[in-house]
């Protein structure tokens, strides 16, 4: 396998970078770069073109723990509020959330204007990144965000029109539409036809979830709450916020093998979204996403490109055949934390440098 790595240094005009975001769907290895001074710059790597785009008003911060007890959050490995930057595969619209926080904004770069103020509301926000993912839909940009514990919303990037107007889900159990249910970082299918949700349930219960974004929008506003395309993937007692990505239209890529975070095994565990079985476990009966397969040893954040898993730890890269269930290669001492669909790229910020390695010149 071809694993050259490639190192762009950033300009001194993008001081102290914290975090990238790929422009999917812009030609080339295209990328947004959030400094520490709120500044939005887009950069091209292999030129290293760049320019200033926008700013942000949202700044790291050292929110109040709502845990019962610091040892809880040592225990569920919580960490502090820290800043992400999320971006439309366009390029026009950039988010920027407090991850384990409270607060973010949507920003229209074409303009420089915040259009959606995000507040994801005060009920243990630590145990999970907050909630926001743009999408693509009918030809347009949404974002997809928390606005409270247990509801997401999407809203028009362009002019902050809520999209899914509905009271909120009820606060009583056995209620209309009630929702027990912790939002958590969301990965969007790449045609834009589901949502994958990492929450978990009180109490604590880590339950992937996932559902369709387009009949969120046209048909239900209740989609993410209990409509008919809502599904369960797989529960995990006490463990969530772990790699997982879509491998492809339909099938998905959890990571961990097991039941119980005291027991698991590191691993994928590979689901259908589009059909269910009943559960394998006596503990938690009812419907839940095909499982086609498990493959013992990727563990770290999770990537696709369609056809291979990547699986980035502390270790490195390590790269995977989920249909064959066996490794490829690994790059040790490489940790990517973003993937660029687009430019078929993996990239790690350090030490404000891009250090890049083009997944299409790897081989099979």
């Amino acid at each position: 396998m071809n694993t050259q790595l490639r190192t762009t240094a950033l300009p001194d005009e993008i001081s102290n970078a914290v975090d990238l975001a790929p422009l999917d769907l812009v030609s080339g290895s295209t990328w947004l770069i959030l400094g520490r001074d709120g500044a939005i710059h887009r950069l091209d790597a292999e030129s290293a073109a760049h320019s200033r785009v926008g700013t942000t008003t949202v700044v790291a911060a050292a929110e109040p723990m709502a845990c019962d007890s610091e040892r809880t959050r040592i225990r569920y490995g919580f960490p502090s509020p820290r800043l992400r930057l999320h971006v439309s595969g366009d390029g026009r619209f950039a988010g920027v959330v407090n991850d384990y926080g409270r607060h973010g904004e949507v920003i229209d770069l074409e303009s420089n204007r915040v259009t959606v103020t995000i507040d994801g509301g005060d009920y243990h926000p630590d145990t999970v990144p907050l909630s926001l993912a743009f999408a693509r839909h009918e030809g347009g940009t949404v974002v997809i965000h928390r606005t409270k514990w247990n509801r997401l919303d999407v809203s028009d990037p362009r002019t902050g029109e809520l999209l899914t107007p509905r009271d909120s889900p009820s606060a009583q159990p056995m209620g209309e539409h009630y929702l027990d249910y912790f939002h958590g970082a969301l990965y969007v299918q790449p045609d834009g036809e589901y949502v994958l949700d990492d929450g978990w349930i009180w109490h604590p219960l880590g339950v992937p979830t996932v559902w369709s974004l387009p009949r969120w929008i046209r048909e239900n506003v209740w989609e993410s709450e209990d409509g008919p395309t809502k599904r369960k993937v797989c529960p995990r007692d006490s463990y969530w916020n772990h790699g997982m990505c879509w491998l492809d239209s339909t099938r998905v890529a959890i990571g961990g093998i097991g039941d119980d975070d005291a027991e698991m095994v590191h691993g994928m565990r590979i689901f259908d979204v589009t059909s269910v079985e009943p559960s394998r476990s006596d503990q938690w009966v009812g419907l839940y996403a095909s499982e086609l397969a498990t493959v013992p040893g990727p563990t770290g954040l999770f990537f696709s490109d369609g056809r291979r898993l990547f699986a980035a730890d502390a270790r490195g890269l390590s790269v995977w055949d989920p249909t064959a269930g066996k490794q490829l290669g690994v790059v040790e001492g490489f940790r990517p934390t973003r993937h660029h669909r687009g430019a078929g790229e993996l990239v790690e910020l350090s030490d404000n440098k891009l250090v890049r390695l083009v997944t299409d010149d790897m081989g099979s």
